[in-house]
Formats: structure tokens, C-alpha cells, sequence
């Protein structure tokens, strides 16, 4: 997949965001992460095709399966971003604080029956 919609809505020499030039990873992983932009809201991260795969979950994740809670899929964002942690400076794309909430490694199928889910 292509990150280029990623690292066109960004400005890498003002954000300590990767910019995703390693493809690799070892072994497939599913995160949350808290997301404090212009609205607090969680992104979810599922390792596919060399991306990450990505949502925005506006009112996060529910403890409740039965519970459906909006998902909006935004662009893919390089496997490096798994980790990145950190303040994005205000006047770029998705300023504020990101932090990792939950995050697994593994077989995908298995990983999804048994996300821990912090309380917010």
C-alpha cells in the first residue's frame, strides 16, 4: 500500500512523526491509541499489507461486545508509527498528544478476542 496520502498531509521536517520508510515488522500487531487533537478520540491500528491500517474511533472502544461504536477509516500510516508516541506541534496535521493505549503482537484472529481495553 502507499503511504502517500500519510506523508502528504504532513510536514516532516516540523513533526517527530515517522516517516515510513522501513517496510518490515516483526510479526502483526493491533493498538489503540489515545489521541488528543482538536477532539480527544482513539485511533485504531491493524498491521496489514506492510501498513497500518487505520481507524478513527471518535468515542473509543467499548468494554461492552454488543456495544457498536463508529469507526472511520482514515489513511494507513507507516509500520514505525506503531510506536511513536509524543506531541504533534500545533499548526500540523493532527496536532496534539498521541499516546499507546493498548497494543498486541501476534495472530490477528486471536489478538481481536482479547484486546485489553483500558478504562479511560
Amino acid at each position: 500500500m502507499s503511504l502517500k496520502a500519510y506523508r502528504n498531509k504532513r510536514d516532516f521536517t516540523r513533526t517527530s512523526e515517522p516517516r515510513g520508510d522501513r517496510r518490515k515488522s516483526a510479526g502483526k500487531c493491533l493498538l489503540f491509541k489515545k489521541h488528543a487533537a482538536r477532539r480527544l478520540h482513539y485511533d485504531l491500528r491493524l498491521e496489514a499489507d506492510g501498513v497500518l491500517k487505520s481507524w478513527a474511533v471518535p468515542k473509543g472502544p467499548s468494554h461492552d461486545p454488543g456495544e457498536k461504536r463508529l469507526a472511520v477509516q482514515v489513511e494507513d500510516h507507516p509500520i514505525e508509527y506503531a510506536d511513536f508516541e509524543g506531541i504533534i506541534e500545533p499548526g500540523q496535521y493532527g496536532a496534539g498528544t498521541v499516546m499507546v493505549w493498548t497494543k498486541e503482537h501476534g495472530d490477528l484472529l486471536k489478538i481481536g478476542k482479547k484486546v485489553w481495553i483500558p478504562e479511560n
